[in-house]
């Protein structure tokens, strides 16, 4: 009788232990192939930007959008938080704002980034950017999925990711530079 109590607590014991080794392995095995979030955060924190290096507002064409008003008005809601969604003053997501700051001008534009990236007229690379082009980037998606204004002095002003607040970055950064697929130039005319 007391042989088949022993082998009956061993086994008992034998199984907690399997058990246990077997949670202890397997919460290792998870832990090594876990790396963090597999999206990472789309959009660098910058706390101040960096230093102007020319001035290209002057040289608008007649036909162009006021670059110097567009960017004057966008950089007067520096600060606000975003807010996904948002399009007003209360937050604002990247297109949103774009929108908002262009309405606040006279332009009305479409809500969205792939609407937007339609608008105007493409800029060839090879040509220097203008306050007030709009500058679109590959952030989260294929394609255009983050868009911003030119300032016209190598930077840009826009609406980061959650957490984040309307703010100048410049372009030449690696994370923006390494996402950028191009620019477009609106007109005030047809």
């Amino acid at each position: 009788m007391m042989i088949q109590g022993a082998r009956f607590i061993r086994s008992r014991r034998s199984i907690w232990q399997r058990a246990c080794y077997t949670l202890c392995l397997v919460s290792w095995v998870m832990g090594c192939a876990s790396r963090g979030p597999t999206v990472p955060q789309p959009f660098p924190r910058v706390e101040t930007p960096p230093p102007p290096v020319a001035d290209f507002s002057a040289s608008l064409p007649a036909s162009s959008v006021p670059g110097g008003r567009v960017v004057d008005t966008a950089l007067s809601y520096q600060g606000i938080r975003y807010r996904a969604g948002g399009a007003s003053p209360s937050g604002f997501d990247c297109s949103g704002f774009v929108q908002y700051v262009y309405g606040q001008i006279g332009l009305p534009l479409p809500r969205n980034v792939a609407g937007l990236y339609r608008s105007g007229q493409p800029i060839d690379e090879s040509r220097p950017l203008e306050a007030g082009d709009l500058v679109f980037f590959s952030t989260v998606a294929p394609g255009a999925s983050h868009v911003g204004i030119a300032t016209g002095d190598g930077n840009f002003v826009h609406a980061p990711s959650s957490g984040g607040q309307v703010r100048v970055e410049h372009l030449g950064a690696s994370y923006w530079w390494d996402r950028y697929v191009g620019a477009r130039r609106l007109t005030a005319g047809p």
